[in-house]
């Protein structure tokens, strides 16, 4: 492919995926539901968790994570008892279960309450044209409370070779990327 090819290869997709109508059909819809800054966060952070398999799914299951936390995640994360966490057992996403996300939650919690939030998390390890350490640093922080370690298969580690395509969908779109 030439330089005039890609170029207009690269036209044709800015104008398919940048415009307002893709997010109808896209998981990215989730987290446009939020206004404020820690619900965007946290809603795109749990959807880009189960962004795999058929999209029609993973909106679905992203809508019904939210109205398991009552539409309102950063309350849920900051404010949740044991009985909001038994209420999350039946969520089943490919192979994320309730557990899965009742640790996500917990996680959720610790990094909010004790390193400054998600956007923190990345932004204090991100180097000059890479977010691979601070994506590796990130999971090292999520992991930090106790968790089943079955668990640890939903995020990537780039350093271990992963491509971490989605938190790095992520990180565009709590602004870090």
């Amino acid at each position: 492919m030439n330089v005039e090819e890609l170029k207009s290869f690269l036209d044709e997709k800015v104008l398919l995926y940048n415009n307002p109508d893709f997010i109808d059909t896209d998981p990215i819809q989730i987290p446009h539901l939020f206004t404020q800054k820690e619900d965007i966060e946290i809603a795109g952070f749990l959807s880009a968790t189960i962004a795999w398999g058929n999209r029609k799914m993973i909106i679905n299951n992203a809508k019904k994570m939210m109205d398991l936390m009552g539409n309102s995640p950063y309350d849920f994360v900051m404010s949740h008892n044991e009985d909001h966490l038994e209420s999350l057992e039946s969520f089943v996403h490919r192979t994320f279960n309730g557990i899965d996300f009742a640790t996500f939650i917990q996680s959720l919690k610790n990094i909010y309450t004790n390193h400054g939030g998600l956007e923190s998390v990345f932004a204090r390890y991100q180097g000059n044209n890479s977010l691979q350490q601070s994506i590796s640093e990130f999971k090292k922080i999520f992991f930090e409370i106790a968790h089943q370690q079955r668990t640890q298969k939903h995020i990537s580690d780039p350093l271990n070779g992963s491509a971490a395509k989605r938190i790095n969908m992520l990180t565009r779109v709590i602004n870090v990327a």
